[in-house]
C-alpha cells in the first residue's frame, strides 16, 4: 500500500486555508477531497497519520482528526485497522470521477475536458477504410512505425507546411499521449531531470513522472508567455535531459512562442544537451490570425537542436480516432519503435487507414474546426464578461479553453461547489506543481452552445455558493501578483 508523507500531502495542499469563516477541518477534508477526486491522491494510498499532518501543517490534531472524520463520512476515505487512514471513493462515484480523461457521471456537465465533438466525415471515412482494408490483409497487423503509406502522408504535410521530412522521420502512435509516455520512458534515466511549463498538461507531467524525471519548471504566462529570464538561469542550472513543451496556443494559458525565442529555447537546448520533447496537438487550431505557426522543429538543425515532435488529431478532429504521431530523426525514431515492444506491438491497421482517409479532407476540417472555435470563443467571452464581471479573462488567438484568473485563491473550492451542481470544471491546481494556480480555473470554448450556456448556468451557481460561503478579500494586488 502507498503511503502519502505529510510532506508530500502540504506540497499537494497548496493554499488552503479558508480566508473567511469556513472550520479549518472543514476546508482541510474538502482540499483532500478534490486531490482524490483529481487522482492526485490515488484510490488506496494511505493518508499521513494525524500527528504528523498535524506538525507539519500547524494544527491541532484535533482539527486533522476531524478532517479525516469528514472525509470519512463523505465516503472519500476509510480507517482500516493497522492501515491507518486510506483514500477511496464513495460507493456509486467510480463512473464518474472527474479527473481530466475520465467520464462525467450520467445527468453531469463536463467542461473539465477541452474537446471537440466528433463530426460526420469521421463516419465516412470510417466506411472508406474498410474498403481499403484488403489491400493490407497480406501483412502481419504489427507493426510499431504505422503503415507506410500513412507516415508519408504525415510527413508529406510536415514537407508542406516548410519542414521537410521523409517517411521513416515519422512514427504512428496511439494518439499524443502515449507519444509523450514512450518518449519518457525511452529518452530519460530515472532521476534525470525534466523541465515542463507551470502550468502545463497534467497527463504530460504524469508521464514524465512515471518515467522517474525530477521536474524543474518554467512559468508561463497569459501576459508575458514563457519566461525569458528563468529559461537563461534554468537550463544552465539544471542542465535538463528533456524539455516538455506546447509552444503553439499552449495548454491552458492559449498563448503562442513567438519565432525569436523558439530560436533561443533550441539554442539553449542545444547547449546543455537538452532534447525538445514539442507537443503541437494544437498547431493548427488558430482562429484569430492570418496563419497558423510553422513547425517548432524549423531552424533546429541550425542550432543544433534535438527535437521530438509529437502531434495527434485527437484536439482537431475527434478524440475517438485514437492515433497520433512522433516526427524525429531517423535514429531516435528506431529507438522508439524499439523501446515500443515492450509496451505494444503497433497500431491497429483500420484505424490508421481511417486517419489516412481523414487526411485527403484534413485541411478543409481544420477550416471548419477554426470557425467553431471562433463562435465558441465569442460566447463563451461574452458570456464570463456579464456574468462574472471581477474575473480576469485573457485574449487567446487560439486553442480550445481560457486560462481564467478568479482573482482570489477559491479554485478548488468552486470545483467541488460546481460538482455539487452537477458540472465538472478543471480547477487550476490541476495544471500546476504543488498546489499551485488556485486563483486559476480552465474553461474550455470548444463545446457547443446547447452545452455552454447550461454549463455556465451551474457554474454561475456555484460561484454564488463560493461568494457567500467565503467573503472574497480585495484582490488587486494579487491579480497584479499573479497574472
Amino acid at each position: 500500500m502507498a503511503t502519502l508523507s505529510a510532506r508530500a500531502l502540504a506540497s499537494q495542499l497548496g493554499e488552503w486555508r479558508p480566508s473567511g469563516v469556513t472550520p479549518l477541518y472543514e476546508a482541510l477534508a474538502d482540499r483532500i477531497r478534490l486531490l482524490i477526486l483529481d487522482g492526485r491522491i490515488a484510490l488506496g494510498t494511505r493518508l499521513p497519520a494525524e500527528r504528523l499532518l498535524a506538525d507539519h501543517e500547524d494544527l491541532s490534531r484535533t482539527t486533522v482528526a476531524a478532517a479525516y472524520a469528514r472525509l470519512r463520512d463523505l465516503g472519500f476515505a476509510q480507517s482500516l485497522r493497522g492501515s491507518g487512514t486510506v483514500a477511496r471513493l464513495p460507493l456509486g462515484e467510480s463512473d464518474g470521477v472527474p479527473w481530466i480523461g475520465e467520464s462525467a457521471a450520467p445527468g453531469m456537465l463536463d467542461l473539465s475536458k477541452a474537446t471537440l465533438p466528433a463530426i460526420p466525415i469521421v463516419a465516412q471515412a470510417a466506411r472508406e477504410a474498410v474498403e481499403l482494408l484488403p489491400a493490407h490483409l497480406h501483412e502481419s497487423g504489427f507493426d510499431p512505425h504505422g503503415l507506410l503509406v500513412l507516415r508519408q502522408a504525415l510527413a508529406d504535410r510536415y514537407s508542406v507546411r516548410g519542414l521537410p521530412t521523409s517517411a521513416d522521420e515519422i512514427m504512428v502512435t496511439l494518439g499524443a499521449q502515449h507519444a509523450i509516455a514512450l518518449i519518457a520512458r525511452t529518452l530519460l534515466a530515472r532521476g534525470d531531470r525534466a523541465l515542463v511549463e507551470a502550468p502545463s498538461y497534467p497527463h504530460a507531467v504524469e508521464a514524465l513522472l512515471a518515467a522517474g524525471a525530477r521536474l524543474v519548471s518554467v512559468p508561463v504566462t497569459t501576459d508575458r508567455g514563457w519566461d525569458d529570464d528563468v529559461l537563461e538561469q534554468v537550463m544552465p542550472r539544471t542542465a535538463p535531459a528533456l524539455a516538455y513543451l506546447m509552444p503553439d496556443f499552449h495548454n491552458p494559458t492559449g498563448r503562442t512562442m513567438p519565432d525569436d525565442q523558439r530560436d533561443r529555447v533550441q539554442a539553449l537546448a542545444a547547449a546543455h544537451g537538452t532534447v525538445l520533447l514539442v507537443d503541437e496537438t494544437m498547431g493548427e487550431l488558430g482562429f484569430a490570425r492570418a496563419t497558423q505557426p510553422a513547425p517548432f522543429a524549423i531552424g533546429a538543425e541550425r542550432h543544433g537542436a534535438h527535437v521530438v515532435t509529437v502531434g495527434s488529431v485527437g484536439k482537431s478532429i475527434w478524440g475517438g480516432v485514437r492515433l497520433g504521431w512522433i516526427r524525429s530523426d531517423r535514429e531516435t525514431i528506431t529507438r522508439l519503435s524499439l523501446a515500443r515492444l515492450a509496451g505494444d506491438l503497433g497500431n491497429p491497421v483500420l484505424e490508421q487507414l481511417v486517419l489516412l482517409r481523414l487526411l485527403d479532407s484534413y485541411d478543409r476540417v481544420l477550416d471548419a474546426r477554426r470557425e467553431q472555435l471562433r463562435t465558441g470563443h465569442a460566447l463563451m467571452v461574452a458570456e464570463l464578461e456579464q456574468r462574472f464581471p471581477t474575473w480576469s479573462v485573457p485574449q487567446v488567438d487560439g486553442g480550445l479553453s481560457l486560462w481564467v484568473n478568479l482573482g482570489d485563491p477559491v479554485s478548488s473550492q468552486l470545483a467541488l461547489a460546481a460538482r455539487a451542481e452537477g458540472l465538472l470544471v478543471g480547477a487550476g491546481p490541476r495544471f500546476g506543481l504543488d498546489g499551485a494556480f488556485e486563483r486559476f480555473i480552465r474553461l474550455p470554448f470548444c463545446h457547443p452552445a446547447e452545452m455552454t450556456l447550461p454549463a455556465l448556468d451551474l457554474l454561475q451557481r456555484a460561484w454564488g455558493r463560493v461568494v457567500d460561503r467565503e467573503p472574497m478579500a480585495p484582490s488587486q494586488e494579487l491579480l497584479a501578483a499573479v497574472v
